[in-house]
């Protein structure tokens, strides 16, 4: 009884929460494009200058990560982010073509709803509140169960910003008593415009069938390709940096290692002088029946720990000193573990007979897991960049730079972002790095360019191969168009 009312009371807290998200919203939308800038601002310093403590409070309560590495995901998420949108126009007319006549109008979704996952918590949080706002809207958090307590304190960071800015603090709001059917309400309530959902492929299939529009991303499983043409030492060192960042929970990680035969010695003699240990057969059984649960799904226990954890926790040894455990693997998919989503510092590593079986493998790991989302590749070849760009089922290319860094857009043009959409291919609404212009509305003012006359005297008399067929279709020449467009609006009117 005492958790059916934990249920219903977290339920009612939902209900009220986007009460006061949505009144505070309708304030913002009359607002002006300074106004709105003015909160982002204050809220990005906020996020820098908590960044140290919220980055240790999110490792200490859930253990992932690495204090430091948090530390920098929160000030990329503020001032990184803050810095990339500041500009952008998100009120009122952003557009006009005057060859068009056609103005754009930027309209606010309303209340968004923002699921923060264990991973990366802190920064999540402050990536979508700058985000929601920046586009006039206003957001309320269903926080990870495991990092409550370090969500929470980042939202009251960021209510106490925006009201020092002039704002109301409800446009960012969370739940303090975070249970499936609170997400659930959340996800389903009527005055929830949009849902931003990053987490694992459950929640995030939970919010795309919610029957309210989504915006959600899949899990990352990105090969990485070293070719041989690449700065071996310099490409690894990339990848070692990539891998280890807050022991490997970022999505966009490097998954699995690739190479051509003839080129492997070369790459692992490399990778094993730059901290990486090479199971054996008997190390790499015993781990992989570890990091994946029967149901085939990754294991949270080696989720962002670091090597020498997770290899105490299979009951394997390796050197004092690894930075990253690597097994041979040489398939995909089930009873291949090492060729899933690792949140972990582990990487499979694959070979292939040429760049052609190269290009084919990766493919095979992407659409078993991973579509969509990002492929990595060091080369100074860019004929083999376009010919993997145009089969590779990613939305990210990553070229020349850790993974995990260019696919968020910290060493990239990309747009810095947490979320990052995997288009239709990985079962995403959206291919972007999800910013601000993905959570507006667009309104289109149309004025009139030619006239109906105009379009009658431009038809050609006869064009070739269309007035008359085989079948004997009609010559469009022989229509009256006045009269098809009056039989058009007298249907519609009787409808």
């Amino acid at each position: 009884m005492q958790l059916r009312d934990k249920d219903l009371l977290s339920v009612q807290e939902v209900r009220e929460l986007v009460g006061a998200a949505k009144e505070a919203q309708a304030t913002l939308a009359e607002k002006d494009q300074e106004y709105v800038d003015r909160l982002c601002k204050s809220i990005a310093r906020a996020g820098v200058r908590n960044a140290e403590r919220l980055g240790v409070m999110a490792w200490e309560e859930t253990g992932f990560g690495v204090p430091a590495d948090k530390k920098i995901k929160n000030v990329f998420a503020s001032r990184s982010v803050y810095e990339y949108i500041k500009e952008l126009k998100t009120v009122g007319v952003i557009g006009w073509e005057p060859e068009k006549r056609l103005r754009t109008i930027a309209v606010p979704l309303g209340v968004i709803a923002g699921l923060i996952p264990s991973t990366n918590p802190t920064s999540t949080a402050f990536y979508k509140a700058l985000i929601s706002i920046k586009a006039g809207n206003a957001i309320v958090f269903s926080p990870h169960p495991q990092a409550k307590r370090c969500i929470l304190e980042s939202v009251k960071v960021i209510r106490q910003a925006i009201s020092e800015a002039g704002g109301d603090e409800n446009l960012v709001c969370c739940i303090t008593t975070p249970t499936i059917e609170a997400t659930d309400s959340l996800m389903r309530h009527t005055d929830v415009a949009l849902i931003l959902a990053t987490g694992g492929a459950a929640m995030v299939r939970a919010a795309y069938s919610s029957g309210t529009p989504a915006i959600g991303v899949g899990p990352g499983n990105g090969p990485s390709f070293i070719e041989q043409s690449a700065d071996l030492k310099l490409a690894v060192r990339q990848i070692v940096a990539s891998k280890t960042f807050d022991n490997g929970t970022v999505c966009a990680s490097e998954q699995s290692i690739i190479c051509t035969d003839d080129y492997f010695a070369q790459v692992k003699a490399e990778m094993e002088s730059q901290g990486c240990y090479f199971l054996n057969a008997e190390e790499r059984e015993q781990l992989g029946k570890y990091i994946l649960r029967a149901n085939g799904t990754m294991n949270p226990e080696i989720v962002g720990r670091n090597a020498q954890v997770i290899a105490g926790l299979a009951n394997i040894s390796i050197p004092n000193g690894t930075k990253i455990i690597v097994a041979m693997e040489d398939g995909v998919g089930r009873g291949h573990p090492y060729s899933n989503e690792k949140l972990a510092p582990i990487l499979a590593f694959f070979t292939a007979p040429d760049c052609k079986a190269v290009c084919e493998k990766c493919e095979e790991i992407l659409h078993y897991e991973g579509a969509g989302h990002t492929f990595s590749i060091h080369t100074q070849n860019e004929e083999i960049v376009s010919y993997f760009a145009r089969r590779i089922p990613a939305t990210r290319i990553i070229v020349n730079t850790g993974s995990t860094f260019g696919g968020i857009g910290a060493t990239t043009g990309l747009p810095p972002a947490l979320t990052l959409g995997c288009g239709a291919e990985g079962g995403s609404s959206t291919s972007d790095n999800v910013g601000p212009l993905n959570l507006i509305n667009r309104r289109f003012v149309a004025y009139p360019i030619r006239t109906l006359a105009e379009i009658k005297a431009s038809m050609p008399e006869c064009p070739d191969g269309i007035c008359e067929s085989s079948l004997g279709t009609p010559s469009m020449a022989n229509v009256d168009v006045d009269m098809v467009v009056a039989e058009i609006l007298k249907r519609l009117k009787a409808f």
